[in-house]
């Protein structure tokens, strides 16, 4: 039993297994996707991820670490210049296993492991699900666009209904004064023609 063992042995020896990774992690470098066994793939993405994060500082120190574990001076040179500036903005999680089913051999279930950022028909479709976002979020401004049509006519009418008013105002403003000249014209003639009878009567 493998109790409190995490490490799949793979049915082979320490030498034969780091070996059998290390190639495969090369592999995976080198052609950005291989086909192998679920419990491979599984032991595979533990062994390869730790070593494409390493790839981020490109240092001395981080390509002698890097050459140790895959022995392949193409693998490593691969890595740092052309797949360490996909993942530079990847913060984990480089690689994806997609199941395809059991061989027919042994009844062995197969995958494919790949690098994820090297996958161009996922990307393509990320970008399509994009622009359906896109149009669902045009719907939204055609919404607020009515919003901005319903509340510009309202402005408009009440600033027709402001600037009326001005013109009422201005109107009886100049009715009054006409009426109070006419007025103050009539008392004068009236104290005219009191002094007028005030005078005849003396």
């Amino acid at each position: 039993m493998r109790h409190r063992n995490k490490v799949n042995n793979l049915s082979r020896t320490s030498s034969h297994r780091s070996a059998m990774l290390s190639n495969m992690a090369a592999s995976l470098i080198l052609h950005k996707r291989i086909t192998t066994t679920v419990a491979k793939a599984k032991a595979l993405r533990t062994y390869v991820e730790p070593i494409i994060n390493r790839s981020k500082e490109d240092s001395t120190h981080s390509r002698r670490m890097v050459f140790r574990l895959l022995q392949n001076k193409i693998a490593v040179t691969e890595l740092f210049r052309e797949v360490s500036t996909k993942i530079a903005d990847r913060p984990g999680g480089y690689t994806r296993i997609i199941k395809l089913g059991n061989r027919l051999g042994d009844s062995a279930e197969m995958c494919l492991i790949e690098l994820v950022d090297y996958n161009e028909n996922l990307l393509i479709e990320k970008g399509t699900k994009k622009a359906v976002k896109t149009t669902r979020r045009r719907s939204g401004k055609k919404s607020g666009a009515k919003t901005e049509a319903t509340v510009a006519p309202s402005a408009v009418q009440t600033a027709e209904v402001i600037d009326e008013p001005k013109v009422a105002d201005e109107a009886p403003v100049e009715i009054i004064d006409e009426v109070a000249k006419e007025e103050n014209n009539a008392t004068d003639g009236g104290n005219n023609q009191e002094e007028t009878s005030k005078d005849g009567s003396k």
